[in-house]
């Protein structure tokens, strides 16, 4: 997508490309039709980032003496660079816009999807194709109301707040110094309140602009007749309140001046960005109120309230940030504002460099609302950089989402036999059996509730043994909360949850994994070992002897295309995985048949056999099996290449043969891999390297799905 942005250091404007935004709980992802330039705030901040070292340090003394006590703590050379790192950083530009909801997070009651919204917010409501923008900081557009005044939302919260800290009744005087986008609002706001209105500003053209839209008068602070026509109109007793509106760092001078057009006790409201600097005796004398206007309102710089959606009781603070924000919306649509008349440009965001100019005064004529509008369609045309993954150093907090039989005997007695993890949490549908990992092991609670596990600062690391059909749903939302993740096989169950993973994998400082525990055996390193530097592809044998599982019965959900995915999905997957360990390489074609697939008495595809081009040139076929007699071995893989040959009997017998020799080793135990699955999983975690690549991971489901569509295509 499309978007402005400003390098910090140069002070130079571009329209780049970035990444679509993330959908995050309590927030919503906009599709944004207008955003409105914002002349005063913007021209403050591109005109810092112009000024050279000098400049900036002159302009930011608080950043200067922070930069002297990170020198005086981590000294010269690590604090340079961060500066420089500071300096580089792209500052994303405006906050004000109207859009389409197009994504609703968790916890946000009151938009759905195709809801029109205005946002605000510096970092949120940017110019920008697609925002997101947390829930506090997102209305709704009434019916009725145009987007284009909807996209002013923001400068007439701040307009409205301002209003709201001069609190004045019916029939009050009240001054606004500073004619631009939010003094024009205010004017309006003023008189839809019963106020009578005065302007104050350089521009005449803006003067006349204000009294066309119901001021009173309009003059310039030099105009010998200001002090007689507010004698006029307060009766002599002067104004009852001053906003001013304007952006100023020499601001003295304007103190002073509204200081003499007050009456006495009379307040004086700095809505805009202007220097504190004022006479204290022109204040004294008249025992003046000075008061600062926080923005759109109370809310803003508040994280708990801008970014965590944490609401302040109505009963408490009536006019919030978002219900300023409202109320200037519904303000417009009844028709007692009307801003239709401010916007006196309008650019496509491509032209935003022309847009900025025009609106900061660097072109000639009278510009106050200037517009960016944004195509129908986003194209996420920027590549994604995969996020940095986290190490997690010392003892990991691991959480347990599911306590079937699989996870209670194999796989938490597995992670726990490493030492190297803390149980947290577990979960369980029924929540009985996780009660019974959390007494075994001392963890910190049991819960029927996934989420808590999820959403739990504690947990770092989450093992998912649930059934198939929850396993994309529970991997999405712990990468999503940055937690390093290890599911039990199959990944999946279909292409779209698949390319959902794998977007989630990629913005996730968090590692993933699936159980494919053969490749991390014993006898598998030695056979992988044993063709070391080879010359030629491999052709491999890999029969499963898998046993019938009744369509009918306890088990019968793993042949459910919509629970279990069926056995090539939920189950050859293994070997799948481990024929790519052996040849470390990329599988490109795969074709499958099976045994009468067309019978009631079999499930369609556990008796098939599958064929795997890799490549590196070899050739792997998967003979799973279900219609043998399951008490005989399970698994026999045969590999030929380059004049050797390995003979690996269910993990308990390994024959490698080479220049005429056979050397045979034997295990009393089957060694398929699980403790040294868990091992590499705590390397992952440690490191932020995962022990089998994304890539792979997705090679060997889309390779399931293949096959087992190549397997439908005979019915």
């Amino acid at each position: 997508m499309k978007l402005v942005v400003q390098n910090f250091k140069n002070g130079k404007l571009s329209v780049t490309d970035a990444p679509i935004p993330a959908l995050q709980p309590g927030g919503v992802l906009v599709r944004a039709t207008a955003s409105l330039i914002s002349a005063g705030t913007d021209r403050a901040v591109i005109g810092l980032a112009q000024k050279g070292y000098l400049g900036k340090a002159k302009a930011r003394p608080d950043l200067v003496r922070k930069v002297i006590g990170k020198a005086k703590t981590e000294g010269l050379w690590n604090t340079f660079q961060a500066v420089q790192n500071r300096l580089s950083e792209l500052l994303p530009l405006g906050y004000s816009l109207v859009g389409e909801a197009v994504g609703v997070g968790a916890d946000v009651h009151d938009i759905k999807v195709g809801d029109r919204v205005a946002c605000a917010g510096q970092g949120y409501a940017g110019h920008a194709e697609a925002v997101y923008v947390p829930k506090n900081l997102c209305v709704k557009v009434p019916n009725g109301l145009d987007e284009e005044s909807a996209a002013y939302v923001t400068l007439g919260a701040i307009a409205l707040h301002g209003v709201r800290q001069a609190d004045q009744q019916l029939g009050a005087t009240v001054l606004v110094v500073g004619l631009g986008l939010v003094g024009q609002i205010t004017v309006q706001i003023c008189r839809a309140a019963g106020h009578k209105v005065i302007g104050l500003d350089l521009d005449k053209r803006k003067n006349a602009l204000a009294v066309e839209q119901g001021a009173a008068a309009a003059l310039h602070p030099d105009d010998p007749n200001l002090g007689d026509t507010i004698a006029a109109a307060t009766s002599g007793q002067g104004v009852d309140a001053v906003l001013i509106t304007a952006a100023s760092k020499d601001s003295g001078a304007i103190f002073d001046q509204v200081a003499a057009l007050c009456r006495d006790r009379a307040k004086v409201v700095a809505v805009g960005d202007v220097k504190m600097d004022m006479s204290r005796r022109a204040f004294f004398e008249k025992e003046l109120e000075v008061l600062q206007s926080r923005s759109y309102g109370p809310g803003r710089y508040d994280s708990n309230y801008e970014e965590k959606g944490q609401d302040y009781p109505i009963g408490y603070v009536r006019w919030t940030e978002r219900r300023n924000l409202q109320s200037f919306l519904e303000l417009m649509a009844d028709g007692r504002i009307d801003i239709s008349h401010l916007t006196t440009h309008r650019f496509p965001i491509t032209e935003a460099e022309a847009a900025y100019d025009t609106a900061t005064g660097a072109n000639d004529g009278l510009a106050i609302g200037v517009l960016l509008q944004y195509p129908n369609e986003v194209t996420d045309s920027a590549p994604k950089a995969p996020a940095i993954k986290r190490a997690v150093p010392g003892k990991i907090g691991l959480g347990v989402i599911g306590a079937g039989r699989f996870a209670k005997g194999v796989l938490v007695p597995a992670f726990m036999g490493t030492n190297q993890f803390d149980l947290v949490n577990v979960a369980s549908a029924r929540g009985l059996s996780a009660v019974a990992l959390k007494d075994k092991y001392n963890a910190q609670a049991a819960t029927s509730d996934p989420d808590e596990i999820v959403n739990d600062d504690a947990v770092e690391a989450v093992v998912i043994a649930t059934r198939h059909d929850s396993h994309a749903k529970y991997v999405i939302a712990a990468l999503k909360q940055n937690k390093h993740v290890f599911v039990e096989k199959p990944l999946c169950l279909n292409r779209e949850e698949l390319a959902a993973i794998a977007e989630a994998a990629e913005a996730s400082s968090g590692i993933l994994t699936v159980g494919f525990n053969r490749r991390f055996s014993p006898c598998l390193k030695d056979v992988i070992k044993h063709f070391d530097g080879r010359g030629e592809p491999l052709a491999m044998s890999y029969r499963i002897n898998a046993g019938r599982i009744p369509l009918e019965g306890p088990d019968g959900w793993l042949h459910d295309p919509a629970i279990g995915g069926g056995r090539i999905i939920g189950e050859a997957c293994h070997f799948i995985d481990t024929l790519q360990a052996v040849t470390g390489a990329r599988p490109v074609s795969v074709t499958a048949n099976t045994v009468n697939p067309g019978r009631a008495t079999l499930a369609g595809n556990d008796i098939a056999t599958i064929t795997i081009q890799f490549d590196d040139g070899s050739l792997g076929t998967i003979h799973y099996w279900s219609n043998g007699d399951a008490s005989a071995p399970k698994e026999r893989l045969e590999i030929y290449g380059s004049g050797r040959i390995a003979v690996l009997d269910n993990f308990r017998r390994l024959d490698l043969s080479a220049n005429g020799r056979t050397k045979t080793h034997r295990s009393r135990n089957q060694q398929k891999g699980f403790a040294e699955e868990a091992q590499a999983f705590i390397k992952g975690c440690q490191s932020g390297t995962p022990p089998i690549t994304v890539e792979s991971l997705i090679d060997t489901t889309l390779v399931t799905f293949l096959a087992t569509e190549d397997i439908g295509s005979l019915d």
